[in-house]
């Protein structure tokens, strides 16, 4: 899972707001939010820069149990 609706609340960003600023529809960013859509490459990026985030804080998580780490 990803952390796109945890940084984007810490943003203050509605799902609304992000998606137009990534220039993206609201209900694909929903989709990816939850984990039902993979983006392409660069609306990842696009979502990390207005995040102000790295892509990797937002679609990497290091999986504690298996040492591995769960890609977007």
């Amino acid at each position: 899972m990803n952390k796109i609706a945890e940084f984007r609340d810490l943003a203050g960003l509605s799902q609304q707001s992000l998606a137009e600023q990534v220039g993206i529809t609201r209900p694909y960013l929903s989709k990816i939010e939850h984990g039902k859509q993979k983006p392409a490459y660069i609306i990842a990026l696009k979502i990390a820069k207005v995040l102000d985030r790295k892509v990797e804080e937002i679609f990497f998580e290091d999986n504690v149990n298996h040492g591995e780490r769960n890609s977007f």
